[in-house]
């Protein structure tokens, strides 16, 4: 079941450049996803009566064209068929004259609440959102991030605040993003948002840790983020950029 809705860019999704930002993107496709599940039965407001939550594991995201401010996008999104421990779920992105300006995959997995830990995805769960077949990038799993070596001190240090927190009582998301660019060089940061990027989650960072950030450049453009905690035992995301 591929399901649409029609968004207007309002201010908060948009960059320095009055464009669409990644984090935009992000916001945009969080809330479609969101509304499926509602639509499937497991979404947020049914939480208490499921003891079950999404909890998302990786994005990987490809922008063909940004829109500015006050631009309405069509989006469309679906989940995809799942093994007992993660589901994918794809988006595209259309602006107003159909074009076809941003693709994605995430990758989910399933929590008991009650537990706190992964639970299995049933044939029961995942066919109330009619999963399709079709894959954006044409594949079938999202390739883990290798976490590059790191070396020397954190390039960026904060504190996770109770604005950061979400309803599963971790750093919401999006937020690895917005702090994984505070670590950048003046003169990546200052360049127009790179149009690939993946992000992959391990370990939530909950409200009052310390995470530090590593900035590491690679080759062919690539920029990655380590985030994890102050003590460098935990790691909490990695970040990957081309600009």
């Amino acid at each position: 079941m591929i399901i649409e809705k029609k968004y207007r860019v309002d201010v908060a999704n948009v960059n320095t450049s009055n464009l669409l930002s990644n984090s935009g993107i992000l916001r945009l496709f969080e809330n479609i996803a969101c509304l499926h599940s509602d639509m499937a039965g497991y979404g947020m407001n049914q939480i208490e009566k499921t003891h079950l939550t999404w909890v998302l594991l990786n994005w990987k995201v490809h922008v063909i064209k940004r829109v500015p401010y006050g631009s309405i996008v069509n989006i469309k999104t679906w989940a995809r068929t799942a093994n007992v421990f993660f589901t994918l779920r794809d988006f595209e992105m259309y602006d107003e004259k159909n074009n076809l300006i941003c693709t994605a995959s995430s990758k989910w997995t399933l929590i008991n609440t009650d537990l706190n830990s992964i639970t299995r995805i049933t044939d029961a769960v995942i066919s109330c959102y009619e999963p399709e077949e079709k894959s954006v990038f044409g594949e079938n799993d999202i390739v883990k991030l290798k976490k590059p070596e790191i070396l020397g001190n954190p390039d960026f240090t904060f504190t996770v605040l109770r604005k950061d927190i979400d309803v599963n009582q971790h750093m919401h998301n999006i937020y690895y993003l917005d702090y994984a660019y505070e670590a950048l060089p003046e003169e990546i940061y200052t360049k127009p948002e790179g149009n690939d990027f993946e992000i992959m989650y391990k370990s939530g960072a909950k409200l009052g840790n310390t995470v530090s950030c590593f900035y590491l450049s690679q080759e062919n453009n690539e920029h990655f983020i380590v985030m994890q905690g102050s003590d460098k035992k935990q790691l909490h995301a990695i970040v990957k950029l081309k600009f």
